[in-house]
């Protein structure tokens, strides 16, 4: 092994510009299929958190992350819940402060997660052959924001969580710049881009 090559450094160019994609791979269309707007945990670390963590520190972590929802998990790695955005600054906290008489700052993610017996998921065989459309029809149907896909370990046949589909994510692949806020107005802004 050589010496390293010490690299000569510049200033920035006033007016300097900076490069957008020019791969089709991010910008997809309403009959785009449908694997190209799920976060494949195959190939994106899923972002998770534990349930007995404290709501603000979940909060955080989501910040943090860039993402608005984590798969909470159990000690041994099983996926015992869901928290979403919707969850951390909706009703569910203030519903805990008043029939608990916890604070604020004692909530955690287990007082308002979705429990793992009441998360609805979708079969990646399904995914498969679906298209975006198809996405964001479900997701509006079930008044969610967000997804869950799985398949199976093919050596245990243990149910997996292989991706997740957020309506963000899809607003932002189909160019519609949005702040999420609500599940309804989220659809409403992809409705107007389909439309136009």
């Amino acid at each position: 092994m050589g010496s390293p090559n010490i690299l000569k450094v510049s200033s920035l160019d006033k007016g300097a510009g900076f490069h957008l994609p020019t791969s089709q791979a991010d910008i997809v269309t309403p009959d785009s299929p449908a694997i190209e707007v799920m976060t494949d945990l195959k190939q994106i670390v899923a972002a998770t958190v534990g349930s007995d963590v404290l709501l603000s520190h979940a909060n955080h972590l989501m910040i943090s992350r860039g993402v608005r929802s984590l798969l909470v998990t159990g000690s041994k790695g099983d996926v015992v819940g869901l928290l979403t955005a919707t969850d951390v600054l909706g009703e569910k906290p203030m519903q805990c402060v008043q029939k608990q008489g916890l604070t604020h700052s004692e909530i955690t993610v287990k007082d308002v997660m979705t429990p793992q017996n009441d998360i609805e998921v979708l079969t990646l065989k399904q995914v498969a052959q679906a298209k975006v459309v198809d996405i964001i029809e479900t997701l509006k149907v079930h008044n969610r924001n967000h997804a869950l896909v799985v398949d199976a370990d093919p050596l245990t046949e243990r149910q997996m969580v292989r991706g997740i589909f957020s309506a963000s994510q899809i607003a932002r692949q189909l160019g519609v710049a949005t702040q999420i806020h609500s599940v309804a107005k989220t659809f409403a802004q992809i409705e107007a881009v389909l439309a136009s």
